[in-house]
């Protein structure tokens, strides 16, 4: 049968892909993840982008059918970065390896990719950039939203793209030169997301107290208050925001709570301590009255 194939009969090397054909899969790998499942993740996605290449690399049908089955197998990898897998595999298929190597060097590629995409992507560019325009976006400005599309599907379609082409013409090489300093680089850009998502945190975290403790009355007969936010900016600003990202750091990093939990947590107490004056109510006629502009 063609899956139990470890060669593929016709090992006469394929003519080097198009560029057409490399930008043509590219595009198709925003479809990576059409067909997720728990049983093969990507793999039907995974096939469907490479299946231009494959097409053109192998004129003969059994080789076509056993390259379509190995290439169906389970895969999963960052869907930013699926293009760096692609292109290596490619190369290989053109050359015409023995399948078993197509196997472990596709194995070897995604998986790296996994932790160099979260760290580039989830925790550094999408939180930095939906923290700016978000802000934009509540002080009225159309931007806000639309920025945010265009950096994000920007930077990633730009990647997709060079990373096809690059590792198509480095091959099995490519896979030295990224991981190399995966390490290094992948814990430089977490540290990055951290700090950033912290200084978030502390600029738009709008959580403070609305409580007020009566303190006697002035000379003029008016009631006195302490307050008690104001004592708190004058110890350390934006504690209460603080406060709670420890919290649910704690609560997921110790106590096994999924994020799902933390925030309808969250949602509780900032419900319950509105009903008793705990937290300062937000201003949303101020909201509501800003003009939407570009």
């Amino acid at each position: 049968m063609a899956s139990n194939m470890t060669n593929y009969k016709d090992l006469t090397p394929a003519k080097p892909l198009d560029k057409k054909t490399l930008n043509k899969m590219v595009w198709r790998s925003l479809n990576l993840q059409a067909s997720f499942n728990y049983e093969r993740m990507q793999a039907a996605g995974w096939l469907w982008g490479i299946l231009p290449g494959l097409e053109a690399i192998h004129t003969n049908k059994e080789d076509l059918s056993a390259s379509m089955g190995h290439n169906l197998e389970f895969f999963n990898t960052h869907p930013f970065l699926v293009t760096f897998v692609m292109g290596i595999v490619l190369s290989m298929e053109q050359q015409k390896a023995d399948i078993n190597s197509i196997r472990a060097v596709r194995v070897a590629a995604m998986g790296p990719l996994g932790g160099i995409g979260d760290a580039l992507f989830w925790f550094t560019l999408v939180p930095i950039t939906a923290g700016i325009t978000a802000n934009m976006a509540i002080g009225g400005s159309i931007v806000g939203p639309i920025l945010y599309f265009i950096i994000t599907f920007g930077v990633q379609m730009g990647l997709r793209f060079w990373l096809m082409n690059w590792s198509y013409k480095l091959g099995t090489g490519a896979i030295e030169t990224l991981t190399k300093n995966a390490r290094e680089f992948t814990h430089a850009a977490s540290m990055l997301g951290v700090f950033v998502v912290g200084a978030l945190t502390c600029n738009y975290g709008a959580t403070s107290l609305g409580m007020m403790i009566p303190n006697g009355v002035t000379a003029d007969g008016t009631a006195n208050f302490i307050d008690l936010q104001g004592l708190i900016n004058g110890i350390l600003p934006a504690l209460i925001p603080l406060g709670f990202t420890l919290m649910c750091y704690f609560l997921i990093k110790k106590k096994g709570w999924t994020p799902t939990k933390c925030i309808l947590l969250l949602l509780v107490i900032g419900v319950v301590g509105c009903m008793f004056g705990i937290w300062a109510q937000p201003n949303y006629n101020a909201l509501i009255s800003v003009p939407w502009h570009a």
